[in-house]
């Protein structure tokens, strides 16, 4: 098991707490080149950690059918960009965010800071562990129903962010598609569960959008594909009409207050749709987005291709298997080794091999 330390400042909370949200500062010791995909190794090394203490919670959060009951966030901080690739500033601290939303993913991760590693074994880039804080209140669902009521709500959106729609990708965050995706996670963690379609149709009458800045951008997100996103912010304001049923707008509110630990939208777990309470400019650097986007339309461009290819290409397989072997051609390309690859894609190294074999033929490469 890997070295640990204490934290600088001990974090504690109340047994009954089923939120939380931290915040760890991380250093890198030298200047460190990151692949585009880099969150799947800190979703990786989460769920790794999760594993060496706790095997049966570790299988519930790689397998369970459910909403995930964590999110995590990509790296903030000074990030440069050298070619195809992402590089860290030596001695530089980056900050790096993880939200727990259920009462068992809360106490395991209070146990885990007792016995925190030195380091986040990210590959090519060590991360030492300088301070972890809490950046989202312990807090429980019932609590963030008594929250004051406001009329207008500002989130912004600090990650890319998008919603499946039809099986497509659905990158505007309007009111019924954002309250559902917190809703569902409310239904499944919270033991309070509301009625699903009523609670939406009351969204979509009496919630509206007052003012927004978003960006477009396509990102390679996951373990395979791309994700067309969002960033940026935007005010939900309720109609007068509303509040002629005061326990949804008590919904909305404890809704809002949940998105910053939930995330908003799908691949919350590998950093997309990071979401703050408040209305920030803050967002993503072009540069940085422009490496990931040239990955995302890279892998974008080799699905089609492969596509053209199948035999078959009806349901989703055909498509599922294409992207799969788009992404590893595409991360090939950029440098990466076929093993590294296979480590996080969790898939074996000849299955990898095979499939970049496989595409290659296919494309005539």
């Amino acid at each position: 098991m890997a070295q640990t330390k204490t934290p600088l400042t001990k974090l504690t909370w109340s047994e009954q707490t089923e939120l939380v949200g931290l915040v760890f500062s991380v250093v890198s010791q030298t200047n460190a080149t990151l692949y585009p995909q880099y969150t799947i190794g800190l979703h990786a090394w989460f769920l790794d950690q999760v594993r060496q203490f706790n095997p049966q919670l570790s299988q519930y959060l790689h397998d369970g059918q459910s909403e995930k009951p964590f999110t995590i966030s990509d790296l903030e901080g000074e990030i440069k960009v050298q070619g195809k690739q992402l590089q860290l500033q030596a001695k530089q601290t980056y900050r790096w965010y993880l939200n727990a939303l259920s009462p068992e993913v809360v106490e395991w991760l209070e146990a885990w800071l007792d016995k925190l590693p030195a380091t986040i074994d990210l590959r090519n880039a060590p991360l030492e562990i300088s301070q972890v804080a809490i950046a989202n209140p312990p807090t429980t669902y019932q609590h963030l129903l008594s929250t004051k009521t406001p009329k207008s709500l500002n989130l912004s959106f600090v990650s890319p962010t998008s919603f499946r729609r039809k099986k497509n990708h659905f990158p505007l965050p309007l009111p019924k598609n954002v309250f559902h995706s917190y809703l569902r996670r409310w239904n499944d963690f919270s033991n309070l569960p509301y009625p699903q379609d009523e609670f939406l149709d009351w969204i979509d009458e009496y919630v509206v959008i007052n003012r927004h800045q978003l960006q477009t951008t396509r990102v390679a997100a996951g373990k395979r594909g791309t994700v067309t996103g969002f960033v940026g912010a935007i005010e939900y304001h309720l109609a007068k009409a509303a509040f002629k049923q005061p326990e949804f707008v008590e919904l909305f509110s404890a809704l809002g207050q949940l998105a910053p630990y939930c995330g908003t939208g799908h691949k919350t777990t590998f950093g997309l749709g990071q979401t703050r309470l408040g209305w920030t400019e803050t967002t993503p650097s072009i540069e940085t987005l422009a490496v990931e986007t040239q990955l995302a339309q890279r892998i974008a461009e080799l699905t089609t291709e492969l596509m053209k290819t199948q035999k078959r290409t009806g349901g989703t397989r055909a498509l599922n298997v294409s992207q799969i072997r788009a992404t590893i051609l595409a991360r090939q390309e950029r440098g990466e080794t076929l093993k590294n690859i296979a480590q996080e894609l969790d898939m074996s190294y000849e299955t990898v091999k095979t499939y970049a074999k496989i595409a290659r033929k296919a494309l005539n490469y």
